[in-house]
């Protein structure tokens, strides 16, 4: 059940934000291509006496305006590498097989591509020409293992939706709702699973990107409006002075993020990202992570919903984001071919790794050591 005093107190405080606080000057538009190059380099630790298999996701090469690839080199021990392309999601990523008894299975892949900041002024009348085929507004309506759709989503989502008219009120709605109704938990792994039932059985909507924007996929398709997750990784640091909303350094191993869009009649596919709002929130602090004021529930607390920056951030990642990340794909339920594993990845945003049939923990560096670096390109 959704904590009734908890949904009004948190609605009535952003409510009353834009009021309260000049807005930061947080405007991406896409004026401008900006080039990078990421590169995954993995190790395998004690691979022992099985083969080796690791499946590294590249920059999608199509089906993304604010994206262009240009090529992919690598390096390594390999015995075998092979570029994979999913049909159904559109995704691409390595096949990496090691000969049985490789002592030091090592391999290195960097990907150059360029991206940009993206915008929709959803206040004004869309002219997109961008059409969904039948088969692809299916896809993205449709329910997968982590964001199924029916039973206790579609009820939420119908009870956030009810008395919106159009498409685009029905995803501020919910855009809303997950902002207001969900928090950033710092201690969640990597980017959370992304089980949005789990979050819904236990009435704590609590995570990190991929749970926050999982769940408000999850509802705004259950709302009847299609809309994807995109899983990818910052690369470098915001150019608006949000500490929380880009890379860190050069090295991005741990700064993998995932997004969301949905896509209206009048507009394509707009920009969206209620997650990242609540990490402004925790993250964009003086001091750090967290409050020092731990409530009864256990919940760090960060900037009240009135700050400048919450207020900037809340406004602008809905119809926009900056072009500081690359994006991998928007697949779930991927099978990974020569995988033992009789389970589909719900999402590809780590490198994979099996040693001996065995699925190996990517967030565990004791089993799996990897590095993600990434540089701007100048020319």
């Amino acid at each position: 059940m959704i904590r009734r005093r908890e949904f009004l107190a948190a609605g009535a405080a952003f409510a009353v934000a834009p009021r309260a606080f000049a807005a930061v000057a947080f405007d991406p538009r896409p004026d401008r291509w900006r080039s990078y190059a990421v590169t995954t380099k993995i190790e395998i630790r004690n691979p022992g006496a099985g083969a080796c298999h690791a499946w590294i996701p590249l920059p999608q090469q199509s089906g993304f305006a604010f994206q262009r690839f240009d090529t992919n080199t690598w390096d390594g021990n390999a015995a075998r590498i092979q570029t994979e392309h999913d049909s159904h999601y559109g995704a691409d990523y390595l096949h990496v097989v090691w000969a049985e008894g490789e002592k030091a299975p090592v391999f290195s892949v960097t990907s150059n591509f360029a991206t940009q900041d993206r915008f929709v002024d959803l206040s004004k009348p869309g002219k997109s020409t961008d059409r969904l085929t039948t088969a692809e507004r299916n896809l993205y309506l449709s329910s997968t293992k982590l964001l199924p759709t029916g039973g206790v989503v579609g009820a939420v989502s119908d009870n956030i939706t009810r008395g919106a008219r159009t498409d685009l009120a029905k995803v501020r709605a919910i855009y809303d709702w997950v902002v207001e109704n969900s928090y950033r938990d710092p201690n969640t792994r990597g980017c959370g699973s992304g089980d949005i039932m789990e979050m819904l059985r236990t009435d704590n909507f609590g995570g990190k990107c991929a749970d926050l924007n999982g769940l408000f996929v999850a509802l705004v398709r259950a709302a009847g409006v299609p809309a994807r997750d995109v899983y990818g990784i910052r690369v470098v640091p915001s150019r608006f002075g949000f500490k929380a909303l880009g890379a860190s350094s050069t090295n991005i191993t741990k700064a993998q993020h995932c997004r969301s869009e949905v896509f209206l009649d009048s507009y394509g596919w707009v920009a969206m990202d209620p997650a990242d709002v609540r990490k402004v929130m925790l993250e964009e602090q003086q001091g750090g992570v967290g409050s020092a004021d731990n409530t009864k529930d256990g919940r760090l607390r960060g900037l009240p919903a009135v700050d400048e920056k919450v207020v900037a951030a809340r406004k602008t990642l809905f119809g926009a984001w900056e072009g500081n990340w690359l994006a991998y794909n928007t697949a779930h339920d991927l099978r990974l071919p020569g995988s033992k594993s009789a389970e589909a990845n719900g999402f590809l945003m780590y490198p994979e790794v099996e040693v001996g049939g065995e699925r190996r923990d990517c967030l565990l560096p004791d089993t799996v050591s990897y590095t993600i670096t990434a540089a701007e390109r100048t020319a």
